[in-house]
């Protein structure tokens, strides 16, 4: 029985580390997309007290709307740039944590197999059925986590499909604005 409860700690302090990989993972993706937020926002400021102070220097209605539309241009660039770096952040994110989990559900369900196959070998004579129920009552919790979590991953990928339609749909619109105007 010693033995079953090592595998256990074992086990848990493996998840717990797992987690902690999978934690510092969602914060490296979300430390990028802040960065790329920083960055862009800074752009974006300086690009537009530039081109304020150029408006404020024009010396006609036609130099004021020529610089309003030369500023559409690498408005536009920079918004498709933007939303490339994003959902290059999100897919790389989305697949490290996957990957990770899956991973770590093989490696849980393989020493939670072997933790429950060595109580089974070591339960009381007589305990049979008792063994037998707790085995199919683990199962159908393992049948239900897998299922949990191939739903989600359809959630995620789902999810990842719906943004970047979303993003090509936005930057077909910019490009078809860039052009009209």
């Amino acid at each position: 029985m010693n033995n079953a409860v090592e595998q256990f700690l074992a086990t848990s302090k493996a998840n717990l580390q797992g987690l902690e990989r999978l934690t510092t993972q969602a914060f490296a993706g979300v430390e990028k997309l802040v960065e790329l937020n920083i960055t862009a926002s800074k752009a974006l400021l300086g690009e537009s007290f530039g081109h304020m102070q150029a408006a404020l220097g024009a010396k006609d209605a036609q130099e004021l709307l020529t610089l309003q539309s030369d500023l559409l241009k690498p408005l536009t660039e920079n918004s498709l740039a933007y939303v490339a770096y994003v959902k290059n952040i999100i897919a790389e994110s989305g697949a490290e944590f996957t990957k990770a989990m899956e991973v770590k559900a093989v490696e849980a369900q393989r020493t939670f197999n072997g933790v429950l196959e060595n109580l089974a070998k070591n339960a009381p004579a007589g305990s049979e059925s008792a063994v037998a129920a707790f085995k199919s009552a683990l199962t159908a919790g393992q049948n239900a986590v897998e299922s949990a979590q191939i739903s989600t991953k359809k959630a995620v990928e789902l999810a990842h499909s719906n943004f970047v339609a979303a993003a090509t749909q936005s930057a077909h619109a910019v490009k078809r604005a860039t052009k009209a105007a």
